[in-house]
């Protein structure tokens, strides 16, 4: 009775456990219920639901921290400046670069969006799809297993003479397996193993010769795939782990890597565009600030001379002249200040300039650029330039690498259109042993593990083949459909990439004349003003026109000279803008770009690698099947002449200095030296 009345009990807690887990499931407790009614803990909720700040080491940019007050209303000429030429700005920010600054500054906005150095770098060493990642998959591996474990099982069996002494009513048993295992995968998707099982048993087995024993086996394995998966072809595409609609080779990482570098090359030729345009936006905003000083010390004097008579009561001393004259310099005033601090001003194009080229906002000084920009015409080789626009741009060699990725994956989808085949063979080597190590009974050939292992006595093969095929191979064949249509979606963009860029070529080229011809005319307007403001100054300091005349033809003089620095800056921009759409922009600024240089480990493999396989001497001779890469591609060197033949002609235009208006020059400045030597030296050309 004591026994079922323990039983009876044990029952009714575990239904009683049982239960309360289920009525709890049932009816969750309100943890915030005494939150509504209570108020002792209305502080935490406060605490609880407060906006934070993370936790980390303040980074801030010492130079940052450093500005000074911006400026403002300062006279440009009490300042310190900083002479600063084309060249060394565009150095500046490369070198201080590492995120791909532009003059909109989105960084702040969209910070995830924004170029930085190390984009190429993150993109081969993704640990999921990147270079390393796709050739680990080729890595041996090697695993290692040891596991002890008890067993102690009742035996439901009615022993029976004259087995009766044999049994036993419990099955009581100290078990140990000890697994070792090397595997490595082939470029032809082979796979080799090699493994060591070992087993450590001891029973009550009252028949058993020896109470406890080892036993296992060391066994070699090799599968290689004859349809599905095999050869090298597929395991480079897809890798060896690869599955329909899925690609991770190492050619496809590759690729990915090399669109990463496409991608870095139009971040790097955006910010050279972006310096320029800043650059050239401050020489502008010098000489329409200058202009609009000259037009104010013009109005100035003009108000001053009028004043005058107007005491000693001469004729042009009339009010109406006189308050109409001091209206025309308040104007030019304004317009100075806007041009000096305004949002298109002097200040805000110089710190625009600083921005991009990884300077402080302000520091007290004053960026001011020194080289000249291009007064002689340049004439380009349109054919040459069309060539390279449509084939050697980055944009289209980026474009090129999608194609090739859609190539290889249409290659790969295709072969896996095959039903799996593998071939595999398997040799062992068996052994059991009273022992695991050592010799206690000589004459017994089972008295040491490792010794009957080793004697081969015990060999064991397997050899076959496993088949499986997928019944209509349904999405194979949506993975076939899927790569072609990728492959016709990225042939279409490079195509409408090609003819949007001979009309964006196109209009840089218009562009280039219309801006050269406006520059020609501008400085006819400067002439035909100047001689205006002389001639109506004299009439009217002779009475014979009135005082309006004046003052708009100093308004036109200040106007033409403003807007013939805006044609010349534009004219500049202008053949940056036609380098830039012909690819040639790296080159036209002296940039070149290349690939860090092998670490020490890639050269020991590369060296290692080159003792067994020849020819070693000059890697580029050795053959390789389904070649990916047309070879190296220098980015500076797009628009370099080919056959000798000249990219552009510089055409020598009799013009004007930039800084003064009345003195002509023989030829243009040039503003850099390229591949093809200083912009002088072609116009010397034939």
């Amino acid at each position: 009775m004591s026994r079922i009345s323990r039983n009876t009990i044990s029952g009714w807690i575990i239904r009683g456990c049982i239960g309360g887990v289920l009525l709890s499931g049932c009816h969750p407790v309100d943890r915030f219920h005494s939150w509504r009614d209570s108020k002792n803990v209305s502080y935490y909720q406060d605490f609880v639901t407060r906006i934070e700040e993370p936790s980390i080491e303040n980074c801030v940019d010492p130079q940052v921290s450093e500005t000074v007050n911006p400026l403002a209303v300062e006279n440009p000429a009490d300042l310190p400046t900083l002479e600063l030429r084309l060249q060394d700005a565009i150095s500046m920010a490369l070198q201080s670069s590492e995120v791909l600054r532009n003059i909109g500054g989105t960084v702040v906005s969209a910070p995830q969006g924004t170029p930085t150095q190390i984009d190429p770098a993150l993109t081969d060493l993704n640990p999921l799809g990147g270079t390393q990642a796709a050739l680990a998959a080729f890595d041996a591996v090697v695993t290692s297993q040891l596991f002890w474990q008890k067993n102690d099982r009742p035996v439901n069996v009615r022993p029976q003479p004259p087995f009766d002494q044999l049994f036993v009513p419990a099955s009581r048993q100290t078990a140990g397996t000890q697994i070792n295992q090397i595997q490595k995968r082939t470029a032809t998707g082979a796979t080799f193993a090699l493994r060591t099982n070992v087993f450590y048993d001891r029973n009550n087995n009252p028949t058993r010769k020896y109470r406890s024993d080892f036993s296992g086996f060391l066994e070699a394995e090799y599968r290689q795939p004859l349809l599905q998966g095999a050869g090298t072809t597929y395991n480079r595409i897809a890798g060896p782990n690869g599955v329909v609609g899925q690609y991770n080779g190492v050619l496809i990482a590759r690729i990915n890597t090399d669109i990463s570098l496409a991608d870095f090359e139009s971040g790097v030729i955006r910010l050279i565009n972006d310096v320029e345009t800043a650059y050239w936006e401050l020489y502008f905003a010098y000489r329409a600030l200058d202009a609009q000083i000259s037009g104010r010390e013009n109005a100035l004097k003009t108000w001053q001379r009028i004043r005058e008579l107007q005491k000693v009561g001469y004729r042009g001393g009339e009010a109406d002249a006189e308050a109409q004259s001091r209206s025309n310099y308040y104007l030019f005033a304004s317009q100075l200040n806007d041009a000096l601090s305004g949002p298109n001003g002097l200040y805000a194009a110089e710190q625009r300039l600083r921005y991009i080229i990884g300077y402080p906002a302000t520091d007290g000084r004053l960026v001011k650029p020194v080289d000249d920009p291009i007064q002689a015409e340049v004439i380009f080789d349109w054919q040459s330039s069309l060539a390279d626009a449509v084939n050697r741009r980055v944009e289209v060699r980026r474009q090129e690498w999608s194609i090739k990725r859609r190539e290889l994956e249409l290659i790969a989808a295709r072969l896996n259109k095959r039903p799996r085949l593998d071939a595999l063979t398997l040799y062992r080597y068996r052994g059991l042993g009273d022992h695991l190590l050592g010799t206690r009974k000589p004459n017994e050939s089972l008295d040491n593990f490792f010794t009957s292992l080793g004697s081969g006595d015990y060999q064991e093969w397997q050899g076959g083949l496993e088949w499986s095929y997928n019944v209509g191979l349904r999405q194979a064949s949506a993975a076939v459909r899927h790569a072609q249509l990728n492959l016709a979606r990225e042939m279409a963009l490079l195509k409408e990439q090609q003819l949007r860029i001979s009309h964006d070529l196109s209009n840089s080229a218009r562009q280039i004349a219309r801006s050269y011809e406006l520059m020609q005319i501008n400085y006819n307007r400067i002439e035909a003003d100047k001689l205006q403001v002389e001639v109506l100054r004299n009439r009217y300091e002779k009475g014979l026109i009135n005082i309006n005349f004046l003052l708009q033809a100093q308004q036109q003089l200040a106007n033409s000279t403003s807007a013939f620095f805006r044609s010349l800056v534009d004219y500049n921009l202008a053949i940056r803008d036609f380098h830039r759409e012909k690819g040639s922009l790296l080159m036209y600024n002296q940039v070149n770009l290349s690939e860090e240089p092998l670490n020490g480990s890639m050269l020991t493999g590369a060296y290692q690698r080159g003792r067994y396989f020849t020819p070693r001497d000059n890697p580029e001779q050795v053959v390789v099947r389904n070649r990916i890469s047309a070879g190296a591609f220098d980015p500076s060197a797009v628009g370099s002449p080919v056959s000798g033949a000249p990219m552009e002609t510089v055409v020598p235009m009799e013009t004007i200095a930039p800084m003064e208006l009345s003195t002509p020059i023989e030829t243009a400045v040039p503003a850099r030296k390229d591949a093809l030597g200083t912009l002088e030296e072609l116009g010397n050309q034939p």
